[in-house]
């Protein structure tokens, strides 16, 4: 058991219905024709109104070409825009750009576009629509399938050059482009306004696809996912007329484009059109003032890690161990609770990798922040038999702890398969059993190879489930089993140790987990086409079920009504109704 004793002291420190502008006022549409390192691995693995009219040819000037409602948004540059890159297989830059951060996946596309403006957006969109050939939308490039890189694809839309952070005084919200990278959206809001949005760990990971999945992270039990505070979206669609434009939706009740604004609450990227700007404000904020529109981060966080041998830990201390995890987040999860200021990550890797880690934050402003740290984990060690290896334990300001290497994303140089699930209650034992048997095989050896265990519910669970897109709204974890390696030679055992130890651990409901007392299906962010084969998912549930539940006819709507033609695709996108 850890004591007290044994931590630092404190000393040491889509095209549809028209448009309409906020107030459900309609607005005009202009339509467009035409190995891995052991010890980094163990500290460092973590694995998201109205109308803008355009045309084919542009817009007339860099301020028109980033309009909100009425006129250029507050901060945005008013020099001329950059032009669109297009990139060809001869082009040197092609290698680089065909492929994202899993580098199991490397796309063929005839051309990348790198766009900068909406106008470009709607350009290439057009030009797709009108050649018939499939386009694929790319923001940050974290996916975990081939969704932007399959053989079918023929222009990838680049959009990370478009990363503009804005506040919006119309609108009174803060404007993200889908191309900024979280850590640059952190950065932005804290030094601008003193806010934050209460979005994912992973600083590389771009706004593009990671809030419209619903956006989760080490702050979500005190402020909720990210959508929680997503006021608006400005998307290009295709309607059934073959046409490509720009529309607005927001969570304004008298906005006729609302449920386009809802499907983006947890809808997953990639599913309605492409989304060139986020709107972001609370559902509280009140007032003019830009610090009042979304939550404060805190001024400071405890961090620490600690981490129990493999050597040290028999069948029955690891099922304890787990044990205490599970039943802890169980009792510690309500809204209400004072741990809702703390998330960890537990992180049991294969025996290769030498410990099952457990990496803590907490708010340190907190009543009694560093006695719940501490509590927390003498928790998780109770009974155990073996004192935990103290590798950290300090103090640092909230916008450098965004960095911590602690919850961080993965070397964008890996390849990497992840299977998830939303936990409404502690594991069951054939779980933990299965977790176990898996991550000692002797028959396969990865330091990379894990369950990656993260807290969940606390302010998130406030919110009903079909408020947004998002209808897991009692889950007190959320994890994945995840497998991240170099080789390409070793794709198969990595894929099959993954897909086996998932299968094995939820066998009792068809290798999936169902939405029942225990379990409440999985997160589309974390893309997993097996969740719709027969080999992996026996359960009769489709995966469309497991991501969306009851909330997946909703969708089907918004699609119907925004990409009738089911322009926008991939292999688990949104069915039109």
């Amino acid at each position: 058991m850890l004591s007290p004793a044994s931590l630092p002291s404190d000393a040491d420190t889509s095209a549809g219905p028209a448009t309409a502008d906020a107030a459900g006022r309609p607005a005009a549409q202009t339509a467009v024709r035409p190995r891995v390192h052991r010890r980094r691995f163990l500290s460092g693995t973590a694995a998201a109104g109205g109308a803008l009219a355009v045309t084919a040819a542009g817009l007339g000037s860099a301020a028109a070409a980033e309009t909100g409602r009425g006129g250029p948004l507050a901060g945005s540059p008013a020099g001329a825009a950059a032009a669109p890159v297009t990139v060809r297989p001869a082009d040197r830059r092609y290698a680089d750009l065909r492929r994202g951060t899993n580098q199991r996946w490397v796309g063929s596309p005839e051309h990348i576009v790198l766009a900068t403006s909406t106008a470009d957006v709607v350009r290439a969109v057009q030009q797709a629509v009108d050649s018939g050939r499939r386009l694929a939308v790319r923001s940050g490039g974290h996916c975990y399938e081939n969704f932007t890189t399959s053989d079918d694809i023929a222009i990838l839309l680049d959009l990370s050059r478009m990363d503009d952070i804005a506040y919006d005084e119309r609108r009174r919200a803060f404007s993200v482009q889908p191309g900024a990278a979280l850590g640059r959206v952190y950065d932005r809001l804290y030094k601008g306004w003193g806010v934050y949005l209460p979005a994912g760990n992973c600083p590389t990971v771009a706004a593009g696809g990671h809030i419209p999945g619903g956006g989760y992270g080490s702050m979500s039990r005190r402020d909720g996912l990210a959508v929680d505070h997503l006021y608006g979206v400005e998307i290009v669609v295709v309607g059934a007329d073959g046409r490509a434009r720009a529309v607005t939706a927001t969570r304004e009740p008298g906005d006729p484009n609302r449920e386009l604004w809802w499907a983006h609450t947890g809808g997953g990227g990639g599913n309605f059109g492409v989304v060139t700007r986020y709107w972001l404000r609370s559902p509280d904020a009140r007032g003019d003032d830009p610090a009042a529109q979304l939550p404060a981060p805190p001024r400071e966080v405890w961090l620490s890690e600690v981490a129990w041998p493999w050597e040290e830990l028999t069948e029955s201390r690891f099922t304890r161990l787990m044990w205490n995890h599970g039943d802890w987040h169980t009792r510690n999860s309500a809204p209400d609770s004072p741990y809702t200021a703390l998330f960890s990550q537990l992180k049991p890797f294969h025996k290769s990798g030498g410990a099952v880690v457990l990496d803590s934050l907490v708010d340190a402003d907190a009543p009694g922040a560093e006695r719940l740290l501490r509590t927390y984990i003498a928790e998780v060690g109770a009974g155990i038999g073996v004192q935990p290896q103290v590798r950290q334990y300090r103090r640092m300001p909230w916008l450098h702890a965004t960095q911590w290497p602690g919850f961080t994303g993965p070397d964008p140089t890996v390849r990497f398969k992840g299977k998830s699930v939303y936990a409404r209650r502690t594991y069951t034992d054939a779980q933990i059993s299965a977790a176990y048997r898996h991550l000692t095989r002797d028959d396969f050896h990865n330091p990379g190879a894990l369950l990656m265990i993260a807290s969940y519910g606390g302010a998130v669970n406030r919110v009903a489930p079909d408020a947004t897109a998002v209808p897991q709204r009692d889950s007190v974890l959320k994890y994945q089993v995840v497998s991240l390696w170099q080789d390409a030679a070793d794709d198969a055992a990595n894929i099959a140790w993954v897909r086996e130890c998932y299968r094995d651990m939820f066998a009792a409901t068809g290798g999936v987990p169902v939405p029942n007392d225990t379990t409440d299906g999985c997160f589309v962010n974390y893309a997993d086409v097996d969740l719709g084969d027969p080999r992996w998912n026996s359960s009769g549930v489709p995966w469309h079920e497991l991501y969306y539940k009851g909330g997946y006819r909703r969708l089907q709507k918004v699609k119907a009504a925004w990409d009738p033609t089911g322009f926008f695709r991939h292999a688990q996108s949104v069915r039109p109704a």
